[in-house]
């Protein structure tokens, strides 16, 4: 599984003014006058971040207390405004520098496409920093920041991480809006190419993995004529990939679908933060399954643990269904909270799993198999049964492509 990443350490000092207290903003200035004394901030703000952003990975509030400056940034307007009425209500002596992305450097390009096969996501603005997690092209972001030729985004799933420039395509409100309004093309090919004319002989634009979403320009042939998201231009074999609107209406999250788009993936190899057919690590395979069928999970193990109904296996695997998360890890003991490690998905027969640990295999809790992995079986946890209403976004019903 994937742990926590990205670093958004909350830092305070603590900072007393007695007599006379003025509230500053970059935005407006507001002057109160009390006989109470300036307090310590600290509290105010790590309520308010827990109550918004309890999960950095998917929530941007780094916010420090310098004398009487707030300082930081984030990408919730509603968290900031809820902070600065906490501290008046207590007439708490403050100066506002607290930044709201996106940042104002972008000039209105805050929105983003990414622009190549798979890009990677990265926790740091820079190559060696751990990978966090993937987005296949297509895919929209919203853009909150530029650093040393890195942007960092926010994915569907809401994840936070920073990908190179050549990964996105950036825009402003009205050139995302036409790029959306375009028809769409999915490829649906474990890998592949689009060439640069119809003859492949010609060359190659770029490679192309199962769930890449081009705009679509028309059809000659048996190719699709294609547009990418930075503008170029392309033909994929049409028995490669569907129209996007024939794709999404055909998706059925059932439990032989689950499976069937599981097995697909069936020796792709282990990668740390993966989440593509150039590799997978556990809840990148999950998620991958999940998106194969319309619908858009978390993306983590100890984030996808919470969704869902807990499905009863104190009295064994009965009651379990194909398409059933599994998760596996250390539990809570001796003041020490729940560590969630792994996820594996369900898929019946002799009580067997499917999941990534080195690569995508089938094993099994039955001691009795050749498959079987008693090491799983020692660190179950529990299990989940997963509906579309428990998605972070069903695409069926949500025009995230579109």
């Amino acid at each position: 599984m994937k742990k926590n990443y990205l670093i958004l350490a909350l830092g305070f000092l603590m900072a007393c003014t007695p007599g006379k207290e003025t509230f500053t903003s970059t935005t407006s200035t507001t002057t109160a006058t009390t006989t109470s004394t300036a307090t310590n901030m600290e509290p105010h703000i790590d309520a308010v971040r827990q109550q918004f952003a309890p999960d950095k990975r998917t929530a941007l509030f780094q916010v420090k207390q310098q004398g009487e400056v707030l300082s930081g940034e984030t990408n919730m307007t509603e968290a900031k405004e809820q902070l600065l009425d906490k501290l008046k209500a207590e007439n708490i002596t403050f100066v506002d520098s607290i930044a709201v992305l996106p940042e104002a450097e972008l000039e209105g390009q805050h929105f983003g496409i990414i622009a190549i096969s798979v890009a990677n996501l990265r926790s740091e603005p820079r190559h060696p920093a751990e990978l966090a997690t993937q987005a296949t092209m297509g895919t929209p972001v919203n853009v909150l920041k530029k650093k040393s030729g890195w942007y960092l985004v926010q994915t569907p799933d809401k994840y936070l991480a920073w990908v190179d420039a050549s990964g996105v395509a950036l825009m402003d409100e009205n050139t995302f809006n036409s790029w959306q309004k375009s028809p769409k093309l999915l490829y649906t090919k474990p890998y592949g190419f689009a060439y640069a004319s119809k003859n492949a002989a010609d060359g190659t634009v770029s490679d192309l993995v199962y769930g890449d979403v081009l705009a679509l320009k028309g059809k000659s042939g048996d190719q699709y004529e294609v547009r990418f998201p930075d503008g170029r231009e392309g033909f994929v074999p049409a028995a490669e990939a569907v129209k996007y609107d024939e794709w999404i209406a055909s998706r059925k999250p059932t439990s032989d679908n689950l499976v069937s788009s599981s097995k697909q993936l069936l020796g792709l190899p282990y990668l740390w933060g993966g989440t593509s057919f150039k590799g997978v690590d556990c809840s990148g395979f999950t998620k991958t399954i999940y998106f194969m069928n319309g619908l858009v999970l978390p993306r983590d193990a100890s984030q996808q643990i919470h969704m869902g109904e807990l499905v009863d296996t104190s009295n064994g695997w009965d009651k379990l269904q194909p398409g059933d998360l599994l998760f596996f890890g250390v539990p809570a003991k001796d003041g020490k909270a729940e560590r969630v490690v792994h996820v594996g998905m369900w898929i019946g027969g002799d009580q067997e799993f499917i999941h990534s640990a080195g690569r995508v295999k089938i094993s099994s809790m039955n001691a009795k198999a050749a498959n079987f992995d008693d090491s799983e079986l020692k660190r179950f946890l529990r299990a989940k049964r997963i509906t579309p209403e428990d998605a972070v976004v069903d695409l069926r019903k949500t025009a995230l492509y579109q």
